[in-house]
């Protein structure tokens, strides 16, 4: 796929970015005004993401200057790491998450890098690459972390119904059965159903994107169907992942449910 026939470039300057902070003052003036205590934390979001992405905006155009895929995957890579921790601080309920996380994105980026390119859907350059496997990692830290948020709570309010099932001689597997299913469809369930509502309750950030750079609509509708279905598999296998890893964290190597 090339995008170079579907889109136009677009200029944005400072000045029309500083005038969007209207809004965040809206946003502010409203938690004064209601009392919600979150004027700082709008501060420091409004902040950090323009320091965050103002730098990895330099680290993107620095990549695509060199052309050179060696970067792209030490960017993912990156990516995966601190989406693994952060996923990590959300799941403070399963016990070592980490490895499992970093496991789950790695698997979802790779897997789903590998088809795009391998299907004839991309082609492996970095400007293809760089936002796919962002997107791709993002969203697989976040059903990641749903999916093991919930495992931590499932396991610890059914504990009683586990060690019953074990003591009638089922292995852990099964044991944890349905406390996996329900934390799978916990991770899942979130993009599902956005993936159901787009185009009517909402237009999707690369769609607009898109849009907004002059694009024709029937290009960018594609564009979004692709990357859309194709997260949904990253975060299947993500989930899947985290969660079938991760739930072994639980019992001792004589297959008994751990103190909580």
């Amino acid at each position: 796929m090339t995008l170079a026939a579907t889109t136009s470039s677009i200029d944005v300057t400072l000045g029309e970015v500083a005038a969007t902070l209207v809004l965040v003052g809206l946003a502010a003036a409203v938690s004064l005004w209601q009392r919600a205590d979150l004027e700082q934390d709008i501060a420091v979001a409004v902040l950090r993401s323009f320091l965050q992405l103002t730098a990895i905006g330099y680290v993107i155009n620095a990549i695509f200057d060199e052309d050179n895929l060696v970067f792209v995957f030490g960017l993912i890579a990156v990516m995966v790491v601190f989406g693994a921790f952060t996923a990590r601080g959300r799941a403070r309920a399963v016990p070592r998450s980490f490895v499992p996380l970093l496991v789950a994105l790695s698997v979802a980026a790779t897997t789903t890098l590998a088809l795009v390119v391998g299907l004839g859907i991309f082609e492996p350059k970095p400007r293809f690459l760089v936002p796919v496997g962002g997107m791709v990692v993002g969203n697989a830290m976040t059903a990641a972390a749903v999916s093991l948020n919930r495992l931590g709570d499932e396991v610890r309010s059914a504990a009683g119904r586990i060690e019953a099932t074990l003591a009638l001689g089922a292995t852990v597997r099964q044991a944890m059965g349905p406390t996996l299913r329900r934390s799978l469809r916990s991770g899942m369930i979130p993009l599902v159903d956005s993936t159901k509502t787009t185009g009517v309750i909402f237009f999707p950030g690369t769609m607009v994107g898109m849009l907004l750079a002059g694009a024709d609509p029937v290009d960018a509708v594609r564009l979004q169907l692709i990357l859309l279905w194709a997260l949904l598999g990253s975060v299947s296998l993500s989930a899947l992942t985290a969660t079938g890893l991760a739930y072994r964290n639980f019992f001792t190597s004589a297959h008994q449910l751990k103190d909580l």
